[in-house]
């Protein structure tokens, strides 16, 4: 089996594949982008494509639920949720740095600390935070730091010249895990599974979204989350996404799905997939 994921290796990324990774003979796949992962995954050069999709201090990753929604006919396997510590890392103890890279969303989570330590640092972005830890490495007579985990500072040498500098304790990233299969999964007592729609309304009908939320209100359907993105065709205009709880529901969810349908509206499903928590590492 190939796998893809954010590079380079030791991104959280790649830490989220190694912990549902159980065949040693597994290839892994590094892409400079999540367009580029998943457009890989759409063209059969790799079995399955991990990307993140949600961090709890960010919100959604939008590179990742673009590229899904416009791709299409491309499935979520399994949510691994990967606690997320970010460092600061440099390869001496630079006092001046002229410049701090990671990637934007390892920037917006370590803001805090950035705006109190190195508040007129240049802060740049790049496509990974392992990424940023490489370029540090390979660049030692600029001052540079980077942003990016334990195992990247480790993969390079670098110094971590402050730990855990994320603004919070708790801070986690969701992963999806890719195919290009719907894959059934039974539901048990072991797992907890969830569902991922993107609904789109149909345009200009006044209480559109309440009659879709109201599908899944009466049936007392758990939503987990609901979000909006523009659908990038004019001012105004969204598709939502939705995640449902499954719980011995599965009939309920067909039925309130057919009547958004019969409403006019148009879903695209992800599956349905089960969660794993990783523990802190």
């Amino acid at each position: 089996m190939k796998y893809g994921y954010l590079g380079p290796k030791n991104s959280f990324s790649f830490e989220a594949l190694q912990a549902i990774i159980y065949d040693e003979t597994a290839v892994c796949v590094s892409f400079a982008s999540i367009p580029l992962c998943i457009q890989a995954l759409k063209e059969n050069m790799i079995d399955y494509a991990i990307v993140p999709i949600e961090n709890s201090l960010e919100g959604s990753v939008h590179a990742t639920v673009d590229s899904l929604f416009r791709l299409k006919d491309t499935y979520v396997a399994q949510e691994i949720v990967l606690p997320i510590r970010q460092q600061l890392m440099g390869t001496n103890a630079i006092t001046n740095p002229q410049k701090i890279l990671s990637h934007p969303q390892a920037l917006a989570q370590s803001q805090t600390f950035l705006e109190k330590n190195y508040p007129n640092v240049t802060l740049e972005a790049v496509n990974s935070t392992t990424l940023a830890a490489e370029y540090v490495f390979q660049h030692p007579e600029e001052s540079v730091l980077a942003i990016a985990s334990k195992k990247a500072a480790e993969e390079y040498e670098l110094t971590i010249l402050a730990k855990d500098i994320q603004d919070n304790e708790f801070n986690q990233t969701r992963f999806w895990l890719l195919t290009n299969q719907n894959v059934y999964v039974e539901r048990s007592s072991e797992l907890t599974l969830k569902k991922t729609l993107f609904i789109t309304l149909p345009a200009n009908r006044p209480g559109a979204l309440h009659q879709v939320l109201s599908a899944f209100a009466w049936r007392f359907i758990d939503l987990s989350k609901i979000e909006s993105r523009p659908l990038k065709t004019g001012l105004g205009e969204y598709f939502f996404i939705i995640d449902l709880v499954i719980d011995n529901n599965q009939q309920l969810i067909d039925y309130a799905i057919s009547e958004i349908e019969q409403l006019g509206g148009t879903i695209q499903s992800l599956g349905t997939y089960p969660i794993l928590s990783v523990k802190n590492n």
